[in-house]
């Protein structure tokens, strides 16, 4: 199972239009991935409603996981947590 940690880089948290766009990037991926607050129970993160339930806010750290074997769930995983630490406000062409 492949775990990345990252700190949220979007100041106003995983709300509304940062959720679509790391949901979005997320579905692009075609790889499971689960969102979790650390110390958190788990969502799927290419849900809309989940990632809103978590109420992740700005500079929180949150975990990454996904059950995928491979280089393509890690680099599935980096390009996420990438965007995420970063709060990109647009969804990049790489994703």
């Amino acid at each position: 199972m492949a775990e990345r940690r990252v700190n949220v880089g979007w100041a106003e948290g995983l709300h509304a239009r940062p959720a679509s766009i790391f949901v979005r990037a997320t579905t692009a991926s075609g790889v499971p991935v689960t969102i979790a607050k650390a110390g958190g129970d788990p969502v799927n993160a290419a849900s809309m409603l989940a990632v809103l339930g978590l109420g992740a806010q700005g500079g929180e750290e949150i975990v990454l996981t996904s059950d995928a074997e491979g280089s393509e769930a890690e680099a599935a995983l980096d390009r996420l947590a990438k965007l995420v630490a970063e709060g990109l406000e647009e969804l990049p062409e790489t994703v």
